[in-house]
């Protein structure tokens, strides 16, 4: 039997502008209807996928913000497109931007996070755990099925963070953030 890594660093991938970290992240999640037919699967969709960002929140400070644009991370009620003809339930896609905060230009990511409304609420939450933990850094998957951003999940969907999981991230947060030294010159 051996032994299993307390991490899984070794399967991240940085940006070429660096790791794609922020001191603490601004999150945008998609309003629901509030009645009709459909309120009762928003409600269960938007149950799950708070339950899976407060999970994040034991480890980042995240604020959840009324404006889109004031985010790093968009979380949408939309089930993904075919990629390469295979389907999935969730998808973290990473852009880095130039933005303007506090009469400053800075280079931030900003991640658009896709979640399929149509799966049971576990199996939401267990995507929406996963698709997070790329959205706050985690660009790779953990070999072990345990955790949350396993490559391939168990036979359970994974509610919570795994040691392993909170490891990795607190490796992260230590290492430096996106190089600012690609920016323009300010005026």
């Amino acid at each position: 039997m051996t032994a299993v890594a307390s991490d899984y660093r070794h399967r991240l991938t940085p940006t070429p502008g660096g790791w794609p970290i922020r001191p603490a992240w601004c999150v945008w999640l998609e309003p629901t209807s509030g009645e009709g037919p459909a309120a009762l699967w928003d409600q269960r969709w938007q149950r799950a996928t708070l339950a899976a960002l407060a999970r994040w929140q034991q480890l980042l400070p995240i604020r959840l913000v009324p404006d889109p644009a004031r985010a790093q991370v968009l979380i949408h009620r939309l089930r993904p497109p075919l990629r390469n003809n295979r389907a999935s339930h969730g998808r973290a896609q990473l852009q880095l931007l130039l933005v303007q905060r506090q009469q400053r230009w800075q280079l931030e990511p900003r991640v658009e996070v896709l979640l399929s409304p149509g799966q049971a609420e576990p199996a939401i939450q267990a995507t929406a755990l996963h698709e997070l933990g790329h959205a706050f850094g985690l660009w790779g998957h953990s070999d072990q099925a345990g955790d949350a951003l396993a490559v391939s999940p168990g036979p359970r969907p994974v509610l919570e963070l795994s040691p392993r999981d909170r490891a990795t991230l607190q490796w992260l947060q230590q290492q430096p953030g996106l190089r600012q030294d690609v920016l323009p010159p300010q005026p």
